[in-house]
């Protein structure tokens, strides 16, 4: 059994980790708000544009735009793209795990797949296991931006472009609310042309006219850039919350068992203490009636 000695180094160890793990708490919970409300300030921005792209689709009949499908419905893809987006470090449970296993099975389902992915720890995962990265970001999945989600946009939509891809499609984590995150797959490239379809605007603006220039297409292809970098921004700081979100849940985990074990070793601190205090108890008494009988022995000798 252990000492009170390595008993009490043991608490203040698990004393010391606790107060990390609250603080990762803490930090993980500012880092989410801040990302949240970066993200609510620009929503209003990116919602105009996709209203806009509704808006073209029902004032023009005749669209022949590179990034929906046709009118007469979708076509196989034979080469996909996908934007992976993990963490730069664990300590976030199932988070990382989560969206890596759903990327292994979605892309067991294609012959051709071109992968790219945001986080450090995607990047070692896909290393160790030598798959070919396509590109890999080198920045942080921390604190995202616009300027970073603008920058894989363009690499994307060249891509897209030179048709060296026929599908983008983006894997990662939404968090729903406090206590749920699910892994998502988004369809980034080619859209339908049914998303952008509503019946309610369609009584109001469908008899309005609009004019276009250069064309509605050349139109169309630019807000559609602009579009496409708003959904992988809105993809990085869902991620992100997300990451945050699974962090708070874990460090909390993390705080209840260290308080669990303090308890446990408090009470272990006590029995061998008292069984100490006992044992010393036990051999004064045990000195003592020896001295009591050394000395009667000796009076009667004498």
């Amino acid at each position: 059994m252990a000492n009170t000695k390595e008993i009490k180094n043991r608490i203040a160890s698990v004393k010391n980790t606790q107060k990390i793990t609250s603080a990762m708490y803490l930090i993980s919970s500012t880092k989410m708000r801040k990302a949240k409300e970066e993200l609510d300030r620009s929503r209003p921005y990116f919602d105009m544009q996709e209203h806009e792209i509704r808006r073209i689709f029902q004032s023009e009949i005749d669209i022949r735009s590179r990034y929906f499908y046709p009118k007469t419905g979708r076509r196989q893809a034979e080469t996909y793209a996908y934007l992976i987006i993990t963490a730069d470090k664990g300590l976030a449970g199932a988070y990382n795990h989560n969206v890596l296993k759903m990327a292994e099975e979605e892309m067991k389902k294609h012959k051709k797949v071109k992968l790219y992915v945001v986080g450090e720890y995607g990047r070692r995962y896909f290393y160790k296991r030598n798959v070919h990265i396509e590109q890999s970001f080198l920045y942080t999945a921390q604190n995202p931006n616009f300027s970073r989600a603008r920058e894989i946009c363009s690499i994307l939509l060249e891509e897209y472009d030179e048709k060296r891809v026929d599908e983008i499609r983006i894997i990662y984590s939404d968090m729903e609310n406090e206590l749920v995150s699910t892994v998502k797959m988004m369809r980034l490239l080619p859209f339908d042309r049914k998303e952008f379809w509503t019946k309610q605007e369609e009584k109001t603006e469908r008899d309005i006219h609009y004019e276009f220039y250069p064309s509605v297409d050349e139109v169309l292809n630019r807000v559609i850039k602009g579009y496409v970098a708003g959904c992988i921004y809105g993809a990085l700081v869902d991620s992100f919350s997300a990451e945050q979100n699974a962090r708070m849940t874990a460090m909390n985990s993390a705080n209840k068992n260290a308080e669990e074990l303090l308890a446990e070793l408090q009470v272990q601190y006590n029995r061998v203490r008292q069984a100490a205090i006992t044992q010393e108890i036990t051999e004064v008494a045990a000195g003592a009636k020896g001295q009591k009988r050394k000395r009667v022995k000796e009076a009667a000798e004498s």
